[in-house]
This record gives C-alpha cells, sequence and structure tokens, in this order.
C-alpha cells in the first residue's frame, strides 16, 4: 500500500503474549516517506516487537498497520537470515521468486552490492566476513528486492563501535540516494546523529517523538539506559 505522505502508519496497537503480559498499549506513530527515523526505549519497552509486527512477523491483537510495500527487513543476529555459502548467492536467493532472467539476477546482485560497498566480495563464503559485512549483505538483500521500506532491528547490537557507525551512515546514506524510508531500533544515543527524527516507547506506547537531538538531550539527563 503506497501512502500520501507517510511510509508507515501504526494506529492504536495493541500486542500481547498473554493476556497478563500486554507488550504493546495503545501505541501509534508515523514515519514519513523518505525518511531515516529510529526507534527508542529501555529493555523490555516493546521496540523489537513493534518492528516485529511491522514486518507481518507477528500479528497484531488490536489497531491498524499501513506500510509501504515492499518491506525489507534486518534482524539484530544477520546469521539469523544470511542462509547461502556465498555473498552473492545469498543476495540472488531473494530473487528467486520474481521470474528474473539469470542476467537479471546478476545485474540486481551487483548493483546490490555496490550500493554497500561490498562488491569485490560477491564470491567470498559468508563465514568469512565479519559482523559489519553481514549486515550489509542483509541490507544488500532487501535492496535487491526493491524494498521501500527497511526496517532494522538493532543492526550495531553485535559490532564494534567503528563498525557501528559505518553501518548507521551506510543506511544514512541510501535513504537519501535511493529514497527509501527506514526504521531502525536502538539504544545508542550516538546513533541518533545520523537520522531525521526518533520515538522513544516506554510502557508499550510512544511517549515522545522529537527532533534527535532534543531528545538525545531529554534521554541523557534521565536515567535512560545506554547500555
Amino acid at each position: 500500500m503506497t501512502l500520501s505522505t507517510s511510509a508507515i502508519k501504526v494506529q492504536d496497537l495493541d500486542f500481547s503474549w498473554s493476556p497478563e503480559k500486554p507488550v504493546l498499549k495503545s501505541c501509534s506513530l508515523e514515519v514519513p516517506q523518505g525518511e531515516f527515523w529510529m526507534l527508542l526505549g529501555n529493555n523490555g519497552s516493546g521496540k523489537s516487537t513493534l518492528l516485529r509486527l511491522l514486518g507481518g512477523i507477528l500479528p497484531p491483537c488490536f489497531g491498524q498497520i499501513e506500510i509501504t510495500q515492499p518491506v525489507g527487513f534486518v534482524f539484530q543476529n544477520p546469521d539469523r537470515q544470511l542462509v547461502m555459502p556465498t555473498v552473492g548467492a545469498d543476495v540472488a536467493f531473494g530473487l528467486v521468486a520474481e521470474n528474473l532472467s539469470p542476467a537479471q539476477v546478476r545485474e540486481r546482485v551487483a548493483s546490490s552490492l555496490e550500493a554497500v560497498n561490498l562488491l569485490d566480495l560477491a564470491r567470498r563464503p559468508i563465514y568469512a566476513l565479519s559482523g559489519g559485512q553481514k549486515q550489509r549483505i542483509a541490507i544488500a538483500g532487501a535492496i535487491a528486492r526493491r524494498c521501500d521500506t527497511l526496517l532494522l532491528d538493532e543492526p550495531t547490537a553485535l559490532l564494534d563501535p567503528d563498525a557501528q557507525l559505518e553501518l548507521v551512515a551506510l543506511v544514512q546514506g541510501l535513504v537519501k540516494s535511493r529514497g527509501l524510508t527506514a526504521l531502525w531500533v536502538t539504544h545508542r544515543l550516538e546513533e541518533l546523529n545520523y537520522c531525521d527524527g526518533a520515538f522513544l516507547l516506554d510502557g508499550g506506547k510512544v511517549v515522545d517523538l522529537r527532533e534527535p537531538k532534543h531528545l538525545k538531550e531529554r534521554l541523557l539527563a534521565t536515567e535512560y539506559n545506554n547500555e
């Protein structure tokens, strides 16, 4: 579904694993099309659950979700989604259902790997990659499928500090150059320097949304868990 002003729109979303364990309660948010937004919150605030609902991995209990398709999803641990033995084969794997010619597949794979600066690693085994390179391959797979919306669930959680900032800068560049919309779950305040806007999730709902600089200042002044 293509939305006029928002690529992601969530209204009054509820989700619980059981009646005794509500995770999201009347959660609402909107992400403008073509922008890079982040979702923050302490552990247990429902960030990853919300992203899985947006990605269709979980069904909502109540409420509405509208999201521009197709959607690409990047997990915290890339080993959960990289399934083929080599880089090029893994990016091509997601194109199986598109009925493309071999030449079209090669073009999509090459252009997607070039977009994440890994074209020279097309033949490299997945096991030989660093964590940051694996996350780039996961993003390349989404680009190859020509996703319009990219959902990223704490993609830097397992990376060293240099690789963390390289990855967030890469996504920022892809949003600007390709017109993607991205929603990035994080708990690292330094990553707010790269996004257009941010939401703070607490108690299962969005309790604040503002410019990244101002949200960062608010959280630095509180006991926000940035570990």
